[in-house]
């Protein structure tokens, strides 16, 4: 890491002095230059490591001020609870973490453009605003706020008012270098700063990457709240960090919204929710929940045939329950009769079947049915009226709950849950019959239904496609509560029955949708973003990053061999990294042996290794690696991925990175499932300094 300025100079100018020696040595003089600037460069950064103490004191005394405030001032119990509950928030988002630079570029102007006139000669980006609490004096200003902006878009094209971008470079929490960037169109070589800060490696959670945003990144993070944005990402371009920081910014700009409608991230499984898990608290955002797809439909309780739950996951289904649901409403075949007191008021059955009639398929199930029982009543109401008498709403409400109401409203529109509606659907080949004629065919509808039917619902063991057919069915019958803000990543391996209930959670918000189609692996996996939006009932602009900044050249031209076999329409990856090191291809007569050799040889360089072999092999290879004295952990849903060597089943790699990467028996995980190469695509770009693939068969052709 540079430890002085090396691309333009301090911004120091030293008076000029006169010269004794009219012909001095040029060598001396370069020497005498030389030093004056190493000088200058030293004094500017021991200003910067002030400027960080300062910083760091501030912010300790605003987390010192706000633990000191009290809730007691709150008028009743739940004011106080919820005050104690914002100010403990306050508390913890103004966390300092030593290790975390507080900031990380600076910029400065002239006070010439009109855009900076009412701005500080100087800004210091960073994490989180830090003010001097005595005169208010911003002393780092959060990435989100608006003027922000300029760190990361402006440029010799549009400087935006800038003269100057300085990145600062960090050891452990601790100021040791910085790099200025002239915003005047002088050309410029890449970042040394940028780069290193890009290849640092990286043990245990994903880091925040507010350091190294990219220009084109930064628009679809500022994108504004309202608008719903795709994001497809190759390897490496950052997609996953882009919609973790967009989440951050939009709690950052919509404060008060967002805390009363939430924001949820969601995942594909736990061991992806650990990895991203240090991002936004990083950032200051400390409440923001995350989830798998199981648990918010359900884990499910048994498996079915990839076939089949294909099958249940399209999005004709939705027709299907639809219909379904519908049809547990009787046809009317009689009247009504309420007595009060003496008075006896009927209503025809010709009038029942035109009530239910007029509500049925045009409101929820269950609103439906408590319309009907007030249509009912209405109408003994009107009955009453027409006797001369006067009813009130509250006679309404009472004949509405009158036994002979219920007893109706029990036999033709009855109380259901979305249990006992699937049981009856994939149990009774007649229900089946009638709600999916003319959306599936006979083998179709034999497909999906039970061979060998449950004895009740409540004995059902229900798939993992079933729980997104039971969550369409609940809000069919009762509407699911929105979010304002979704970010669904990997969202190219969800079915269209799991998008829609995705859909249906931010309704009345906005998503950030992430994935890449060349890493869909399910067997219903997304085919465009179109469709995907589509499903989730969003309007959406696709944005496509393919450029990469974290897998090596090598190693991503390397994977993208496959790319013509799983996702032709898709652009070619680049990567900004040459690696030209960064790829081993091997084979190997003994892969045990030689699987312990590379981790060895990995564990001897900076950073984390994950062995990424074949799920039926992971137990093996865990055993083989601890038998050469080392200490392997094997990666499982449920676990948080923090150790140092880690051998990774294939399925659970997606959305995972360690520094050095062993791939192990190419060929076993292509053919282990039906786009086993596009898991494959995915395995072999989890690597972000070395990829060391090793294999005692021959490669996949496509690969080879």
């Amino acid at each position: 890491m540079p430890t002085a300025e090396p691309r333009t100079g301090t911004g120091t100018e030293t008076p000029s002095e006169p010269d004794p020696d009219p012909d001095p040595d040029p060598e001396t003089a370069a020497e005498t230059a030389e030093t004056a600037a190493e000088t200058a460069a030293g004094s500017e950064l021991a200003a910067e490591q002030t400027h960080l103490a300062e910083s760091r004191a501030a912010l300790r005394r605003m987390r010192e001020h706000a633990a000191g405030l009290s809730a007691d001032v709150a008028a009743d119990w739940v004011s106080k609870q919820f005050l104690e509950s914002l100010l403990d928030q306050r508390v913890a988002a103004l966390a300092d973490h030593p290790g975390t630079p507080l900031f990380f570029g600076r910029m400065d102007h002239d006070g010439t453009g009109p855009a900076t006139l009412d701005l500080p000669p100087t800004m210091y980006v960073g994490r989180r605003h830090v003010h001097d609490g005595d005169q208010g004096r911003p002393l780092v200003l959060d990435w989100r706020a608006p003027v922000s902006r300029a760190f990361y878009q402006a440029g010799p094209a549009d400087p935006m008012g800038w003269r100057r971008r300085r990145r600062f470079g960090f050891q452990g929490g601790e100021l040791t270098a910085f790099e200025d960037e002239p915003l005047d169109g002088r050309a410029l070589g890449p970042s040394a700063i940028l780069t290193e800060e890009i290849e640092r490696p990286r043990t245990g959670p994903m880091r925040d990457i507010v350091a190294t945003i990219q220009p084109e990144q930064d628009v679809i993070v500022r994108a504004d709240l309202p608008c719903t944005v795709c994001v497809q990402g190759a390897p490496g371009t950052g997609k996953t960090a882009v919609g973790l920081h967009r989440a951050a910014y939009l709690l950052f700009t919509h404060r008060e919204r967002l805390a009363r409608s939430g924001v949820l991230i969601v995942g594909p499984n736990r061991a992806f929710l650990a990895y991203i898990s240090a991002v936004l608290p990083a950032l200051g955002e400390v409440r923001v929940d995350q989830a798998t797809i199981e648990d918010l439909l359900g884990a499910p309780d048994a498996a079915e045939p990839a076939a089949v739950g294909a099958l249940k996951g399209d999005a004709r289904m939705a027709e299907v329950l639809r219909r379904a649901l519908w049809r547990q409403i009787a046809k009317p075949e009689e009247g009504l009769v309420v007595t009060r007191g003496a008075s006896r008021y009927r209503l025809a059955d010709h009038e029942v079947r035109e009530i239910a009639a007029a509500l049925r398929g045009t409101v929820r199930y269950a609103n439906g049915r408590a319309s009907f029982a007030q249509r009912l009543a209405h109408q003994i109401l009107v009955r009453m009226e027409q006797r001369g008498e006067a009813p009130d709403d509250r006679v309404q409400d009472q004949v509405a709950r009158s036994r002979p109401v219920k007893a109706l409203l029990d036999r033709v529109w009855p109380k259901v849950t979305a249990e006992q509606v699937l049981f009856r659907l994939l149990s009774d080949a007649e229900l089946m019959r009638a709600a999916a004629k003319g959306v599936l065919d006979e083998d179709e509808q034999a497909a999906i239904m039970w061979a060998k039917p449950f004895r009740s619902f409540r004995s059902a063991r229900w798939t993992l496609a079933d729980r997104a057919l039971l969550d369409e069915l609940n809000d069919l019958i009762e509407r699911t509560p929105s979010l304002g803000h979704l970010v669904v990543d990997e969202a190219q391996d969800l079915s269209a029955m799991q998008l829609r209930a995705l859909g249906r959670r931010c309704a009345t918000g906005s998503a950030t949708v992430l994935g890449d189609l060349a890493q869909g692996t399910t067997p219903w996996s997304a085919r465009s973003w179109t469709e995907v939006l589509g499903h989730l009932g969003q309007d959406g602009e696709v944005t496509e990053l393919t450029l990469g900044f974290r897998v090596p050249g090598p190693v991503l031209d390397y994977a993208a061999r496959l790319l013509p076999h799983v996702a032709p329409e898709l652009e070619a990856p680049r990567s900004l990294r040459a690696g030209s090191d960064a790829l081993t291809v091997r084979r190997v007569p003994d892969l045990a042996e030689a699987v312990a050799a590379a981790a060895r040889d990995a564990l001897a360089r900076p950073g984390s290794v994950g062995l990424i072999v074949p799920d039926a092999d992971a137990a093996a290879c865990a055993e083989a690696l601890s038998a050469a004295g080392l200490a392997p952990e094997v990666l499982g849903p449920e676990s948080d991925g923090a150790g140092r060597l880690l051998v990774v089943p294939a399925t659970l790699a997606k959305g995972l990175e360690y520094d050095h990467v062993i791939v192990a028996e190419p060929a076993a995980i292509a053919a282990a499932e039906a786009r086993g190469l596009a898991r494959l695509y995915v395995v072999l770009t989890r690597a972000v300094t070395s990829l060391t693939v090793l294999h005692t068969t021959d490669l996949p052709a496509e690969l080879a």
